[in-house]
């Protein structure tokens, strides 16, 4: 029911035609990295090989291209299997790694990026701490390098290499074109609750040896800039590029980011703040919770929001296992976190799958009632 029952029988999807040779081939993410780094490999090879989509799948799509900011630092393979899930040519990808990341897994990335005319690794990388300004760092250093590139793209998404696609393309396309996000940004969030506020009112440093911002003893920090109202939300977003622009040159962006530098987790507050300001492009002052950005399973709304998580928890977040998938399914937001290629690989495998055939099948009725 609700999708969940196309998931539970592993063996016939590692069998369908789609990617039987890809099972074949990558059983592990050491298989991966391995068929990457083969010097001898041409990018013609990998890409068939890797069953990216190589051309638009409707007109739709094809004149609203889309941006995405993604930032990894672990499991290729999971890497690679999302990338493929959200690859459309016409689309534009920043792919941010975490300075701190192995070499090979670096060069990995890299050789895969080169294969497209479209992919493009970051020109600044940051080393990435848990709950610091460097996470935030990594989107803003993506989107000053996407406004130079040359594809018109309309939105940008941000993902992190533990996200997995449950919207196609194209209901990602109509979604953000649909009347109440057409043109607005979608960063989900509230004021700032009273049990929060430790977040924005003492001083943070990152502590890169234990990969944590850690709170400052001594003087509280001054209020925010311009007197504006802190929102606390979501890292994640879906943005309009007039809002991007006026992150990167409004004075009062700016002060924000400069007076975040020192904050906890700022990318739960930077973006949700900035799209409750009146003048900014596409904000929704009025806005709350609205938005379906991510189906992720909280450890603390369990028996409220979810009935439990079917993996195991990591810092009150559900790494999904496979009898979490038709709660994701059923949801149906544009993403899901998180997912860990070898703690559950079923649940991966399924929801790939799910989505391929969801893909697959939206090109086959456009083709039948639009070029028949």
């Amino acid at each position: 029911k609700g999708g969940g029952g196309v998931c539970i029988l592993i063996h016939y999807l590692k069998s369908t035609l789609i990617f039987s040779s890809y099972y074949a081939l990558f059983n592990t993410t050491a298989a991966v990295g391995r068929y990457i780094l083969n010097s001898h490999l041409q990018c013609s090879e990998m890409i068939r090989d890797l069953h990216f989509i190589t051309r638009p799948l409707s007109q739709d799509e094809e004149t609203y291209p889309l941006a995405f900011i993604v930032t990894v630092h672990k499991d290729l393979e999971l890497f690679v299997r999302m990338l493929r899930g959200i690859y459309m040519p016409q689309n534009v990808y920043c792919i941010h790694i975490d300075a701190k990341a192995p070499q090979e897994y670096k060069v990995a990335i890299r050789r895969l990026v080169e294969c497209f005319h479209n992919v493009f690794l970051s020109s600044r990388s940051e080393t990435v701490t848990y709950a610091g300004f460097s996470r935030l760092q990594a989107d803003l250093n993506c989107m000053k390098d996407l406004v130079k590139s040359k594809i018109n793209w309309r939105k940008v998404v941000n993902l992190c290499g533990q996200d997995f696609p449950v919207m196609s393309n194209l209901e990602l396309v109509q979604y953000m074109q649909s009347k109440e996000w057409r043109d607005k940004n979608m960063t989900p969030g509230v004021k700032q609750p009273e049990s929060m506020r430790y977040r924005t009112q003492s001083h943070y440093h990152e502590n890169v040896v234990l990969n944590i911002a850690q709170r400052m003893l001594g003087q509280k920090k001054a209020p925010p800039p311009h007197n504006l109202q802190i929102y606390f939300g979501t890292a994640y977003y879906a943005l309009t590029r007039a809002f991007v622009d006026f992150v990167l040159d409004s004075p009062k962006a700016q002060d924000l980011l400069e007076w975040s530098k020192d904050t906890f987790s700022p990318d739960e507050h930077y973006w949700v703040t900035l799209n409750h300001i009146k003048e900014a492009p596409g904000s929704h002052a009025d806005g709350g919770w609205e938005g379906a950005i991510r189906a992720i399973k909280w450890g603390d709304q369990e028996g409220t929001k979810h009935d439990g998580c079917r993996g195991h928890y990591v810092r009150n977040i559900c790494i999904f296992g496979l009898k979490d998938l038709p709660w994701i399914i059923n949801r149906n937001d544009m993403f899901a976190n998180k997912f860990e290629s070898n703690s559950y690989p079923e649940a991966l495998d399924c929801l790939e799958q799910w989505h391929r055939n969801k893909v697959l099948f939206a090109l086959a009725y456009w083709l039948y009632f639009y070029k028949t």
